[in-house]
């Protein structure tokens, strides 16, 4: 937000989707749960009632309490950023319209106007019953199917990187449950069944991830699922995902760097996201993963709420939540650091290892992502804008190692003019680096770093399984 946007703000007065705050209160906390109920919003913090400017702490420390201070009392993931005006610090609260019903101390706000007001009983079954996520229903579970172990890891966690600062070690697990949300009228949640259950497939048997190791679509090499509550799966997926995929090893002086077929970073994000936002009202099926040679499929029932599209995941935008309590748990523990960020960041991690952006289709029922292996086929370079004969020589160099200027001359069969321009223009798009003296000994390699396909086709990687 700039200055003069900030000035119409302050201009425009108070109303259902601006609010003033000067401080952080009980008052603040309502307004973010009726907001978020209500159409969404920005709250400015540092703003009296009038509109103006009384300043307020801008810190590292008071804004990270601050934001959790709102995921716990909450559950909501604001975005939040501070502006210099006046030569005075203020904060400014985003809130998306959620997708599910918040609540500050088990009571639902909503804005009617430019005040925050509880909602009547009637309005408030009718909201409950349309906008309820499946992870805060509860069921007929019982405190012995818990995995004690599992929640006293996240609590260990949580609690001492001061992320969860309304619970303490010594307490109950069934007080802590209750404080999360898991309990709700003294019956447990499906989300704790799911995230700290001992075994969750005892009433949701698809709510597992299959992982397959695939030749072609028919050829299957192998088959393994990840069971468990949400903690083992995620862990028993990585661990099968590292066992389908290649590994090299590069050594820089005294250290040896394991080169995996895709970023571990990216991996570990795709499958966050598959288990953090899939439709789990949808039990007819399980979240699939798919290995092949040249790619990896992730596919999880439930397409994008509504108020993100495809084209927006890859640059930073407001994450609207299917599944608030797991996704919860997984910012608590460290999983996910920053909502709305995960699709940016495998955008990120592929491009940093030289290989082709993830792709994000709706399809199937579901939302999908794709990782390729190798930047280099004729699909990923006709994006690149490269025409036939600049193709016909990438696929050369992919094939044999490199390319002369003389070698391009003859297999697109061009000028020397034409085929140093065109070479060029190879180098500039970071696909070629020129290599040797200007002259005879000139040549014309893969861009250092981008070399895994090239790599692979050659024999070079290995499997775990094979060292």
């Amino acid at each position: 937000m700039n200055e003069k946007e900030l000035k119409e703000l302050l201009n425009s007065g108070e109303t259902e989707t601006l609010e003033f705050k000067q401080i952080p209160n009980d008052a603040l906390y309502r307004t973010i749960s009726g907001m978020a109920n209500t159409k969404g919003g920005i709250i400015l913090l540092g703003v009296d009632k009038k509109g103006s400017i009384t300043g307020v702490e801008t810190s590292t420390k008071f804004l990270e309490d601050l934001t959790n201070r709102i995921v716990n009392k909450l559950s909501i993931y604001p975005e939040i950023e501070t502006i210099n005006s006046e030569e005075k610090r203020l904060i400014v609260i985003k809130i998306a319209r959620s997708t599910y019903p918040v609540s500050y101390e088990g009571i639902y706000n909503e804005r009617v106007g430019n005040t925050t007001r509880e909602m009547s009983p009637q309005k408030l079954q009718a909201f409950l019953l349309n906008h309820m996520p499946w992870d805060s229903i509860a069921g007929n579970f019982t405190l012995d199917e818990i995995d004690s172990e599992t929640v006293d890891s996240f609590l260990r966690f949580a609690v001492g990187k001061k992320w969860l600062t309304d619970v303490s070690l010594n307490e109950p697990q069934q007080l802590v449950l209750q404080k999360l949300g898991f309990i709700v009228d003294g019956k447990l949640t499906n989300g704790a069944i799911l995230l700290f259950g001992k075994n969750p497939q005892k009433h949701f048997v698809n709510l597992c991830v299959r992982i397959g190791r695939f030749k072609t679509e028919t050829i299957i090499i192998d088959d393994k699922w990840a069971k468990g509550n949400l903690f083992q799966q995620f862990e028993e997926t990585i661990n099968i995902l590292k066992q389908f995929i290649s590994v090299r090893y590069e050594i820089r002086g005294l250290q040896r760097e394991d080169i995996w077929d895709y970023p571990i970073e990216a991996l570990r994000e795709a499958v966050l996201n598959a288990l953090t936002h899939r439709d789990y009202f949808n039990i007819a099926n399980f979240i699939t993963i798919k290995v092949y040679d040249d790619h990896i499929w992730f596919h999880n029932l439930g397409n994008l709420l509504e108020g993100i599209t495809i084209d927006e995941l890859k640059k930073p935008h407001q994450s609207f939540l299917r599944n608030p309590l797991i996704a919860k748990v997984f910012y608590l523990c460290g999983f996910i650091e920053q909502y709305g960020s995960g699709t940016v960041r495998m955008v990120e991690w592929m491009k940093s290892a030289g290989l082709p952006e993830p792709e994000y289709k709706e399809e199937l029922g579901g939302f999908s992502v794709y990782f390729y292996k190798d930047i280099y086929t004729e699909e990923n370079l006709r994006k690149v804008g490269l025409n036939e004969r600049q193709i016909r020589a990438v696929m050369y160099v992919k094939e044999r190692g490199k390319i002369t200027n003389k070698e391009y001359q003859k297999i697109a069969e061009v000028s020397k003019p034409t085929a140093t321009r065109e070479l060029a223009v190879l180098v500039d798009l970071n696909l070629l680096e020129q290599q040797g003296i200007t002259g005879r000994g000139t040549f014309y390699v893969l861009k250092k770093g981008s070399q895994r396909a090239q790599t692979a086709r050659n024999g070079l990687t290995k499997g775990l399984n094979g060292l």
